[in-house]
């Protein structure tokens, strides 16, 4: 790891891949600000491994802007996303078009235009974004989710084009599927596990966290762009994955 970098924010910090994320970067010795919205969640994080909680959805930039003022960022994860359904796009609520595009495309790109101008001047910092499968192939019922994602790739592209010379990294980590709580509101009666999980072998948060700690360990004339990282048991598009058969 560059030995610049001495502060991360994570954002959706409070499960999943993010909680994973703060864990493993706590323990590379970085001050974390873990970012989301259970206060109880960040509490334990807080207490567990001295992760400083910033409580706020991550639409409200200024909020979280506000409890980092006069902090040098050096790491910004945007974690945080949501799948709110994952039905036909002609039966979407308007709403949940809105929401899946707030959260999984214009607050990463608005964290990135507040915290990106002090990286640039102090001439490092990585800017880490975790995508989806879902935004590089077509699977069903993804109508709005997957094109925010695809909008967060095409993102990470131009920001590399635009940073150029500046010595910071931008690097897109793209997940199939993984056992998280992201398809908790999009599959109905608690069925997610019995659907999703049962039965298969998923990735682990702490997986994807490691792949997120070794990109920001290499050094910092090395910019990993895109990892794509899938159960051995999955394949890309339409979100084809088998069984494991002992």
């Amino acid at each position: 790891m560059s030995d610049a970098y001495h502060v991360a924010v994570v954002t959706g910090a409070t499960s999943g891949i993010g909680k994973a994320t703060v864990a493993v970067l706590r323990q590379r010795g970085l001050t974390v600000y873990a970012v989301g919205r259970n206060e109880a969640a960040l509490m334990e994080l807080s207490e567990g491994c001295g992760a400083i909680a910033v409580k706020a959805d991550v639409r409200d930039v200024g909020a979280i802007v506000a409890a980092l003022n006069g902090v040098n960022v050096d790491v910004l994860v945007n974690n945080a996303g949501i799948l709110s359904t994952r039905a036909a796009f002609q039966e979407i609520d308007p709403a949940e078009i809105d929401a899946m595009i707030d959260v999984n495309l214009k607050a990463p790109m608005h964290l990135t235009r507040a915290f990106l101008p002090g990286m640039v001047a102090r001439k490092r910092g990585h800017l880490i974004y975790v995508g989806s499968s879902g935004g590089q192939a077509p699977y069903p019922g993804m109508g709005a989710y997957g094109p925010s994602k695809a909008g967060i790739s095409l993102f990470c592209d131009n920001l590399r084009c635009d940073l150029l010379g500046t010595s910071v990294r931008v690097s897109e980590i793209v997940p199939g599927r993984v056992e998280t709580a992201l398809y908790r509101t999009s599959i109905p009666d608690d069925q997610a596990n019995a659907v999703l999980y049962d039965g298969y072998r998923a990735i682990q948060p702490e997986n994807v966290a490691r792949i997120i700690s070794d990109v920001i360990d290499l050094p910092d004339f090395v910019n990993v762009a895109r990892v794509e990282v899938f159960p051995t048991d999955q394949a890309t598009g339409g979100g084809t994955m088998v069984k494991f058969q002992k």
